[in-house]
C-alpha cells in the first residue's frame, strides 16, 4: 500500500497506515550520500560515496573531514558505510567500509579510525580488513557494518559481479564476515578453528548484501541483499550456513533465463522474505523506538529502484505481514535508513544532490 503526501511549510506530512508522519530535510547538497549515524550529542556523521565524510550539526554541513584513506570511487564503489564503536562517546572510534585500489583492481576494505576532538579529521587510521581477491569489476562491493553484543563487526561483501565466487569458501566475495575491532578473527566464528572456509567468514552464498543490522531486542543478525531480476532477500544469517546464491534464487537473470537450479535445494537456506519484482534494497533497520510503537519489530527497508521505504510488518510469532510502501517516488533513491535514538527514522538519498531526511510523528496524528 502506498502512502499519500500533503505539503507543509515545516516538511511533508505523509499519511501512513498507522500514523501521519512528517518528513523534513535536515540538510541537502550531499553527493551520493551512502550512510548516516547519530553522534552522542545528536549531530550526524554522513558518508558520501565519492570519498567524503562530513558532520551535520544544527542543519549545517561541515567541510569534508581530513585523514581518510585512499579510496577507489568508481561504479558502485567508493566510501560506503560508517559505524560508531559502542564506546564512541569515550573512545571516539569509528569504522568505515570502502572500495580501495590494489593489485588486480579494487576490493572492499574495512578501516578503524578515531574522530579528532575538533571533528575536522580522522586520526590513527588503520585498515583492519581487505578482501583477498581484487578485480576490475565495478559492482557488488557490499557493504554495511553491524556491531554485535560482543563488540564484533559483521559486514557483507557482494559477489563482485561473478556469482560463482559466492560459493567459493576460500574467497571473501559473496560472504558475510565477522571480525574483532582490531581485525582479528573471533574465537567463536564458525570456521575459526579451521575447516574448509576462511576463518573470517560467517555465512556464504550472498549476492550483494548492502543492508545489515542487529535487532536490539534479541541480538539477531538480519540482512537484506540485492537479487537479480527479482529475488531481493531478507535473511537471518546463521553461523556457517549457505544462502544459496547463485545456485538458488527467486529471481531470474537479466536475460530472463533461470538462475542456477531453481528456488530451493537441500542444504541451502531459504530467505525469510523476498521481493519479486526487485526493489533494490540499500539498507535495513528493525524498528525499536518509542515514536512509532505500532511499528515495533517491523523491518524498515530503504529501496533504490522504486525510491521508497518498505515497511515489512512482523507479528509476535515472527510471521511476515503485508508490506506497506512509503514515500514512493517522492524523494529519490533511498540508500540508507536508521532508527535514531528518539525513534525517528533517518534516511539519505543517493542522488547528485542528495539529502539527509528525518521522519517523525506528525503532531496531528
Amino acid at each position: 500500500m502506498a502512502s499519500s503526501m500533503a505539503w507543509s511549510q515545516q516538511g511533508d506530512v505523509v499519511a501512513t497506515q498507522d500514523a501521519n508522519v512528517r518528513v523534513e530535510t535536515v540538510v541537502d547538497g550531499l553527493e551520493h550520500p551512502w550512510a548516516v549515524e547519530v553522534l552522542p550529542d545528536g549531530a550526524y556523521i554522513v558518508t558520501e560515496r565519492p570519498g567524503r565524510l562530513r558532520i551535520v550539526r544544527d542543519g549545517a554541513l561541515s567541510d569534508p573531514l581530513g585523514g581518510l584513506p585512499e579510496i577507489r570511487a568508481a561504479g558502485q564503489g567508493g566510501l560506503l558505510d560508517v559505524a560508531l564503536a559502542p564506546d564512541f562517546a569515550q573512545s571516539r572510534l569509528l569504522f568505515l567500509t570502502a572500495s580501495v585500489p590494489g593489485e588486480g583492481g579494487a576490493g572492499t576494505a574495512v578501516f578503524r579510525a578515531k574522530l579528532s576532538a575538533d571533528e575536522k579529521k580522522l586520526e590513527n587510521v588503520e585498515r583492519i580488513f581487505a578482501m583477498n581477491k581484487f578485480t576490475g569489476a565495478g559492482q557488488h562491493f557490499g557493504s554495511r557494518i553491524a556491531i554485535d553484543r560482543d563488540g564484533a563487526l559483521f559486514f557483507g561483501i557482494g559477489d563482485r559481479g561473478d556469482g560463482p565466487r559466492a560459493q567459493d569458501p576460500k574467497d571473501h566475495a559473496g560472504k558475510l564476515m565477522r571480525i574483532s575491532q582490531d581485525g582479528k578473527v573471533p574465537a567463536d566464528n564458525p570456521f575459526a578453528k579451521g575447516g574448509d572456509a576462511l576463518p573470517e567468514i560467517w555465512s556464504m552464498g550472498h549476492r550483494n548484501p548492502q543492508g545489515i543490522t542487529i535487532d536490539p531486542a534479541d541480538g539477531r543478525l538480519i540482512t537484506v541483499e540485492h537479487g537479480a531480476r527479482g529475488g531481493d532477500e531478507i535473511n537471518v544469517p546463521q553461523a556457517g550456513k549457505n544462502y544459496g546464491w547463485p545456485v538458488i534464487s527467486y529471481g531470474v537473470n537479466y536475460s530472463g533465463s533461470q538462475i542456477g537450479e531453481g528456488s530451493a535445494k537441500e542444504g541451502l537456506e531459504q530467505p525469510l522474505h523476498y521481493w519479486d519484482p526487485s526493489i533494490a534494497p540499500g539498507a535495513i533497520a528493525i524498528y525499536r523506538g518509542e515514536m512509532f510503537p505500532e511499528w515495533d519489530g517491523d523491518f524498515i527497508v530503504a529501496a533504490l529502484k522504486y525510491q521508497l521505504i518498505s515497511r515489512v510488518p512482523r507479528d509476535a510469532d515472527g510471521s511476515i505481514g503485508p508490506e506497506e510502501r512509503l514515500f514512493q517516488g517522492d524523494y529519490g533513491r533511498i540508500r540508507d535508513v536508521v532508527v535514531a535514538p528518539d525513534g525517528a527514522l533517518l534516511m539519505v538519498t543517493d542522488e547528485d544532490n542528495g539529502a539527509l531526511l528525518r521522519v517523525s510523528r506528525a503532531s496531528n496524528s
